[in-house]
């Protein structure tokens, strides 16, 4: 399973990074927490965070099911491509809201890839 338990790894540094840059942010434009609105700047580092978390409740046990009922190097790669397409989506809605389509589509595209064909090798196992 060392290819999944990587996968998981690079996802969860990648969101602990986006939570750094939540607090860095909040600092730079002075929004004190529980506040989450402000800058609109401070709000698309602060949504990619919240959208993240969001995206790890599907993405984190598909990975799991896909790893241990299909193939955990093929989890392995699919997840590392997640975690790209996660930074790609950070990366476009950093710059503009607008343009998150790719990285967005790419990052559901995988997770459903993972989910649907961990749970068809969990019920055909």
């Amino acid at each position: 399973m060392r290819f999944t338990v990587l996968a998981t790894f690079s996802a969860l540094v990648a969101y602990a990074w986006f939570m750094i840059k939540v607090g860095r942010a909040r600092r730079q434009f002075g929004i004190e927490a529980p506040r989450i609105t402000g800058d609109e700047a401070f709000e698309r580092i602060f949504r990619v965070q919240q959208n993240t978390v969001e995206q790890l409740v599907l993405f984190l046990p598909a990975l799991w099911l896909f790893g241990v009922y299909v193939s955990d190097p093929v989890a392995g790669i699919l997840g590392l491509c997640w975690t790209g397409a996660r930074v790609l989506y950070a990366t476009e809605y950093y710059a503009d809201a607008k343009r998150r389509g790719p990285g967005a589509a790419l990052t559901i595209l995988l997770a459903l890839v993972l989910l649907i064909g961990g749970t068809a090798g969990a019920l055909l196992h």
